[in-house]
């Protein structure tokens, strides 16, 4: 286990690095160039979206074979961002509390 958590470590500094080459902002690079190197990587697929302040787009996407995931806000010119990664990635379908229950 520890094995693997080491090589996961280097695969996302790998990640951020290679997203971060030739750009101003770290952990920046085009969309497509993040979606790519998310599904090469880590076999992600997205899982989630939203959208947040200034027009920003949320996304997560995850692996169900390795656990791993990994979190990226896209800004409107498309410059993708990774915010945050880790492991264990489970998907969850719970029920809406009922009106007046505490949540």
């Amino acid at each position: 286990m520890e094995k693997l958590l080491f090589t996961l470590s280097f695969g996302f500094a790998a990640l951020i690095l290679a997203t971060q080459a030739g750009w101003a902002e770290p952990g920046c690079a085009p969309r497509a160039k993040v979606l790519e190197a998310l599904a090469q990587t880590f076999g992600e697929t997205r899982r989630s979206i939203g959208l947040v302040a200034n027009a920003q787009v949320m996304e997560v996407f995850a692996s169900a074979e390795t656990g791993t995931w990994t979190l990226i806000f896209t800004r409107p010119d498309g410059l993708a961002c990774v915010i945050a990664s880790g492991k264990a990635y489970e998907a969850v379908r719970e029920p809406l509390p009922a009106k007046g229950s505490p949540a």
